[in-house]
């Protein structure tokens, strides 16, 4: 059996990888396929509803269960997914193989983190950066590679499904220990966890950065196009450009934080969003101007949704499954709501007047934290709250 940190971790870096995969492939591949924007949104929905069972039941069962075998049922089922996605044409078949990738997926992010948090015992953040960077890495890399090398999407899919299985059949044979899921029931954990005001505030948090996270990813290659005059190419080389921001913010930011207060940057990575993308989006901007906004706006919200998993992961420790798992049903929601939002607006407003929404949600999130955030530090730094089994980690290093 492999215990070996080294292989587990860089093991759950190329999961996290394949995850990117998994959610950029539906856009990448949809132009060759002929789908509608009506069946791109669908498979979008299908899939999301897939990952929040998954996301939530994996991360449940991650303490109290051995990580790596449940990384290797995810794995598994991804692997067979992505075999068969588009092996036939008809559509309400694909449709239900997008569901399963879904809770492929759902389970890579609900188990990944709590087994990183798991076995290491020093510089968390960093690996929790890391591991989101190779998400974005994911993304970026499946739609480059099907861009550049005009490679044929089936091709791809199956070249991933083999990786994915290689994958699976290591996690199975790996060992990354049982949580104790501090001695309590599903029932209890979610009971006790449901009263933790913390953690509302993460998920609030969650919500925004992701929302701004994922909605930029949708809506910049637009905004460049028909707002700033940039050709088809020239907007989707920005979009690989913010996308650079993130992953280099993921991976420089990871690397602070062992030194900085990890609420005190989430608060200045807020407060950097909302100036890089109200200067983006409200200033005219020329080519350089506009390339560096596009970094530091990706670096700006890189690193949101990681820090608060690790903030979530080292105060519930005992228990960092089930919290992570609701912490991280920010994913579909910012996914889902804020884009909306944005569209409704765009259709009643204008364009111009619904890109504000995310330096306000950047501002939202900098003033929740300039709010309460000493009360929250002071919480996180003293003691995490008692449990009836006392099994929730008591000091948290900031």
């Amino acid at each position: 059996m492999i215990r070996h940190r080294g292989v587990l971790t860089a093991s759950s870096y190329l999961s996290m990888f394949f995850l990117g995969v998994g959610t950029a492939v539906i856009g990448a591949a949809s132009g060759s396929i002929g789908h509608t924007p009506y069946q791109t949104g669908l498979l979008i929905s299908v899939q999301n509803v897939g990952f929040i069972v998954s996301v939530l039941a994996s991360g449940t069962l991650a303490d109290t269960s051995d990580k790596a075998r449940l990384m290797s049922g995810g794995s598994f089922l991804l692997a067979v997914s992505f075999f068969l996605y588009y092996l036939w044409p008809a559509y309400s078949v694909n449709l239900l193989i997008m569901l399963f990738i879904g809770v492929g997926i759902g389970s890579y992010e609900g188990v990944a983190d709590a087994m990183l948090l798991g076995i290491h015992d020093r510089r968390q953040g960093l690996h929790i950066s890391v591991n989101h960077f190779f998400v974005t890495f994911g993304a970026l890399g499946i739609t480059l590679y099907l861009i550049f090398l005009q490679m044929d999407w089936r091709r791809s899919m199956v070249q991933s499904a083999l990786v994915v299985c290689a994958l699976a059949l290591l996690f199975l044979f790996s060992r990354a220990g049982k949580g104790t899921g501090a001695g309590m029931s599903i029932r209890q954990r979610v009971k006790f966890l449901s009263t933790q005001g913390v953690l509302a505030v993460f998920l609030l948090l969650a919500v925004f950065g992701v929302g701004i996270e994922l909605g930029l990813t949708g809506l910049l290659p637009g905004f460049l196009r028909d707002l700033r005059g940039y050709g088809l190419v020239q907007s989707n080389v920005g979009l690989v450009i913010f996308l650079g921001g993130i992953a280099a913010g993921r991976v420089l930011l990871g690397l602070l934080t062992s030194r900085v207060r990890l609420l005190l940057m989430i608060r200045w990575l807020f407060a950097a969003a909302t100036v890089f993308s109200a200067v983006l989006f409200f200033v005219p901007l020329p080519p350089g101007g506009t390339i560096a906004a596009l970094l530091l706006t990706g670096a700006g919200v890189s690193s949101l949704l990681p820090l608060l998993i690790t903030l979530t992961g080292t105060l519930y420790r005992d228990m960092s499954g089930t919290a992570l798992g609701i912490v991280k049903l920010a994913v579909p929601l910012g996914g889902i709501v804020v884009p909306f939002v944005v569209s409704v607006v765009s259709r009643w407003g204008s364009f111009q007047l619904a890109l504000g929404i995310f330096p306000l949600l950047a501002a939202a999130g900098f003033l929740v934290l300039a709010a309460g955030g000493r009360g929250i530090q002071s919480r996180i730094s003293a003691r995490s709250p008692s449990t009836p089994k006392g099994g929730v980690n008591q000091e948290v290093a900031s």
